[in-house]
């Protein structure tokens, strides 16, 4: 069965933008819906993303997310290493600031990427971010995931997928 590994944007532009908890509850119940059915999932590196901010996505974060929600990043430290060489291999594209920002061990992304590639034929990324092949400031998950075969979606088409409304 596919689950669908949330990126830290998914959150943070849904609770600054989108969907703030104060108005559109009925997404956030849909979520914690959702993570409770273990239909999505994230990792430990989001949760340190979202936790410094001490807000009222944090807090809802504690009060709606079971202890289980956060997976453990380090047991694919294995597939890392393969994100961390296709990064680096692409030195000659990217910046070296975009390289380091990507790796950064306080950064999410690439152990988001590492964590689907751990089990691609059953995890899905979901980020907001869009692919640009030809940016060089920042590495995009969409187009790790590209060249890496892993499947990734942005928030409306994994409810979509998921057959959700709310």
């Amino acid at each position: 069965m596919s689950v669908y590994v949330i990126d830290t944007n998914f959150f943070i532009q849904a609770h600054r933008v989108y969907y703030p908890l104060d108005v559109v509850s009925s997404f956030w119940n849909k979520v914690k819906q959702l993570a409770d059915e273990e239909k999505i999932i994230s990792i430990d590196k989001v949760k340190d993303e979202i936790y410094k901010n001490d807000d009222a996505l944090k807090i809802w974060c504690e009060d709606n997310l079971s202890d289980n929600f956060f997976k453990d990043s380090s047991q694919s430290m294995l597939k890392y290493r393969q994100v961390a060489a296709w990064a680096a291999s692409r030195n000659t594209h990217f910046s070296p600031n975009a390289i380091a920002e990507f790796l950064d061990a306080e950064e999410a992304d690439a152990f988001i990427i590492a964590y689907a590639l751990t089990d691609n034929t059953n995890r899905i990324i979901v980020t907001q971010e869009v692919s640009d092949p030809n940016c060089k400031r920042k590495i995009k998950i969409p187009d790790v995931c590209i060249s890496l075969n892993i499947r990734y979606v942005n928030v409306i088409d994994m409810f979509r997928q998921l057959g959700e409304t709310f």
